[in-house]
């Protein structure tokens, strides 16, 4: 079993906030894999269901995200699981919008959610960094993280909660590089090349025989007699 957390405050308060966007992207994948209904266990709700050849567990807690730790590490005691059996999806600030970055192990990089989790398990756990981007000034990033997401804002959040999910298979079978890129193309897909200009098409072999291509004819000329003086 593989354990899916998403990182989220509880409540209709907090429901549409960038803070919250992991509690959105496994909300989709519970809709979209078809798991199980949302039952309260760990200090959080929960879902079972398989994602490819994976029974996957999806916990959204309950705790507060300064608390996200303890239902975290209820769950993984419950179910004896590895720490890198531990997925984490949460909002990263120093992603541009719609950027994705996956990562196992590594600091809190300041994000509470991260801090208490690495308290209760350790470090050595999968991070799924959603950018939410940064507001440009450190002394907004709080109002930023716990602010709504705009109009203009869902457009790309749903874009990139939707390839996350489509795509989450490969993350969980190990091919970390390739579920980056497919999410990465679905956000800015290539660009299609210009079509080719038609290459000059050749006289045919019919038309060569006309006259046209016949040698010009020159004027007959006669030997006229010299006139004597």
């Amino acid at each position: 079993m593989l354990l899916l957390v998403g990182l989220g405050n509880p409540g209709q308060r907090y429901a549409n906030n960038r803070h919250n966007i992991g509690f959105m992207a496994v909300d989709e994948m519970v809709r979209r894999h078809s798991f199980g209904p949302w039952r309260s266990k760990f200090q959080g709700q929960i879902s079972e269901g398989r994602i490819g050849r994976e029974k996957v567990l999806i916990l959204k807690p309950e705790t507060f995200m300064n608390e996200s730790g303890r239902a975290v590490g209820e769950a993984i005691r419950f179910y004896k699981l590895e720490t890198e059996q531990v997925f984490v999806i949460y909002d990263e600030i120093d992603l541009v919008p719609g950027k994705i970055k996956v990562k196992k192990g590594g600091g809190a990089g300041g994000h509470n959610g991260l801090r208490s989790i690495d308290a209760h398990i350790g470090q050595d756990y999968w991070r799924v960094r959603l950018g939410v981007g940064h507001p440009g000034d450190k002394n907004l990033v709080h109002s930023h993280v716990l602010g709504d997401f705009s109009k203009a804002d869902i457009v790309w959040r749903d874009k990139l909660l939707d390839a996350v999910a489509a795509e989450i298979s490969l993350l969980l079978a190990g091919e970390s590089g390739s579920f980056m890129s497919r999410v990465a193309q679905v956000m800015n897909p290539p660009r299609p090349k210009p079509p080719k200009p038609p290459k000059p098409t050749e006289p045919s072999a019919d038309r060569l025989q006309g006259t046209d291509c016949e040698p010009e004819s020159k004027p007959e000329t006669r030997n006229e007699p010299t006139s004597k003086p």
